[in-house]
């Protein structure tokens, strides 16, 4: 879901979405290359997101970028919608834990 939302607004490569992630996150959540590969992977098996390999110019390397499809789109707010759910009777209980 973080990925997908990462790249809700523009297209990213591999080491900007790990990049921005720690950032955004205030370091609590980082990533590392062999956990966020096989998810982005996964993600484009699904269908949800899709990749493209810019041109290498000089002495800048090709990158992989990748970004959400309007399928993406669609599963990225169903997603949100069970993970709104989740998070509201985790909540719920962890404050009947506390009484």
């Amino acid at each position: 879901m973080l990925i997908m939302k990462l790249l809700q607004k523009e297209e990213k490569y591999g080491y900007q979405l790990i990049q921005e992630l720690k950032q955004r996150s205030e370091g609590s959540i980082t990533l590392k290359e062999g956990t966020l590969y096989p998810a982005l992977y996964r993600l484009e098996e699904e269908g949800w997101i899709r990749s493209r390999w810019s041109a290498a110019n000089d002495k800048e390397v090709s990158k992989k970028y990748y970004c959400l499809t309007p399928e993406g789109e669609q599963a990225l707010d169903e997603i949100f919608e069970i993970w709104k759910g989740f998070s509201c009777t985790v909540e719920k209980i962890m404050q009947e834990a506390v009484r």
